[in-house]
């Protein structure tokens, strides 16, 4: 088929036969459909090449149009087929520091009221006892308590102080559970005269194996007789307030001290240990009591006493004997370490305490007297402390004795 050539001005007609090919095989095209054809692709052609010599834009500038979508507001586009763009000046970009002020005040006023803590509450009773002057307690039960664990549930149990004294009483551990009935009656003797200016305070926990005891709150009764005169049996349903610790309350630890000068003996007498902490699931522990003789930061030797079974309050009466030469004595310290003894596993530390001349507070008195009266026994209650805190007192006080240089290796122990 012959085609006929038209003249392109803008020398495209390569482009136009290469885009329109006709086929020798169909029929002839009139020559006006080919006419109005070429005219579409030579006004075409012209357009793209109108574009193409414009100037291109930079890359900054195309960088500010990839942001240009995050910086519109909502409120400024119209769902309809146009859009107007507000061209208020506004104030994206800047960080605004009220409305985070705003949130922060928010989060603060709903952390005061307690509002985003659940502690749940739990039921108790109260009555005075007049024949045995004693304040008789009973935990009930606990309700909604919070999941501690990653089962979604808790093992809790309940401390009971009737403060100032330290005398604690503690309920069974009881097992997955968040809404635990305890149903166990505690006495504290207390003269009815000083029941006005007694405080009870009860702390929720969550018993852990392997680890610390969370503390899921606490609830404290200021004034005793809010409810009632006590004569006859009260029973009381309060909040469980939110609370992340306590006062650590590891127990105290009864010991006393002799030294004999001329022997060169070092007498330790564990005589008992009270409110102890709870390290098995029963609710009790299996104390026994660990002693090691230190100098120069190495321990020497140790010692240890026998196990109790089943009790928080172990009482021992056993004498553990160091020899060491006078001229040791300022030296040398014992490290006091109250254990649980585990027949599965490790044996756990429930809490330690120090004595000696470069111990901390009661440590270094009780050692003191010992040395200004030889040949006295000295005894003295000792709070037990938690093993890492006390290490750290312990490295800083050692720090200005390494200059000293070693003490002597002590003696072979006496033949009995």
């Amino acid at each position: 088929m012959a085609t006929e050539k038209v003249k392109d001005p803008m020398g495209s007609m390569g482009f136009l036969e290469a885009a329109v090919k006709i086929s020798r095989t169909s029929p002839d095209i009139p020559t006006d459909v080919q006419l109005s054809m070429r005219e579409h692709f030579l006004r075409r052609t012209q357009r793209m090449q109108r574009q193409t010599t414009e100037p291109a834009s930079s890359t900054r500038h195309n960088s500010f149009k990839r942001h240009l979508p995050r910086q519109m507001q909502v409120g400024s586009l119209d769902l309809g087929n146009d859009y107007v763009v507000d061209e208020t000046p506004t104030s994206i970009g800047r960080i605004q520091p009220e409305l985070y002020q705003q949130k922060t005040l928010e989060s603060e006023e709903s952390s005061k009221n307690g509002s985003s803590k659940n502690c749940g509450s739990i039921n108790f009773s109260l009555k005075y006892d007049y024949e045995n002057e004693a304040l008789l307690v009973n935990i009930i039960k606990a309700v909604d308590l919070p999941a501690k664990d990653l089962c979604g549930t808790s093992d809790p149990y309940v401390k009971v102080y009737l403060l100032p004294d330290r005398k604690k009483f503690q309920t069974r551990v009881h097992r997955k559970t968040l809404n635990p009935t305890f149903s166990e009656s505690f006495q504290f003797p207390v003269p009815y005269d000083e029941l006005a200016v007694r405080k009870l305070h009860m702390s929720v926990f969550d018993f852990d194996r392997f680890s610390r005891h969370d503390m899921i709150g606490e609830v404290v009764l200021d004034n005793l007789f809010e409810t009632s005169d006590l004569s006859r049996e009260t029973n009381i349903w309060r909040d469980i307030q939110y609370a992340t610790s306590e006062s650590v309350d590891l127990g105290e630890i009864m010991f006393s001290l002799c030294y004999l000068p001329t022997a060169g003996r070092l007498t330790l007498t564990v005589i008992k240990c009270r409110n102890l902490k709870a390290m098995d699931i029963t609710g009790y522990s299996d104390p026994y009591v660990k002693v090691s003789l230190i100098c120069d930061g190495r321990r020497l030797k140790k010692k240890k006493t026998s196990i109790k079974k089943n009790t928080l309050n172990p009482s021992y009466n056993e004498a553990i004997i160091f020899d060491i030469p006078p001229d040791s004595m300022d030296h040398v310290s014992l490290h006091i370490s109250v254990m649980d003894y585990d027949l599965v596993g490790h044996n756990e530390i429930i809490g330690v305490m120090r004595v000696g001349c470069n111990a901390e507070g009661l440590g270094r008195d009780h050692w003191n007297e010992m040395l200004a009266y030889p040949r006295k026994p000295i005894a003295h209650w000792h709070p037990l402390l938690e093993s890492k805190k006390s290490e750290k007192e312990w490295k800083a006080r050692t720090a200005s004795f390494d200059s000293q240089g070693s003490c002597p290796s002590p003696r072979p122990p006496a033949s009995p």
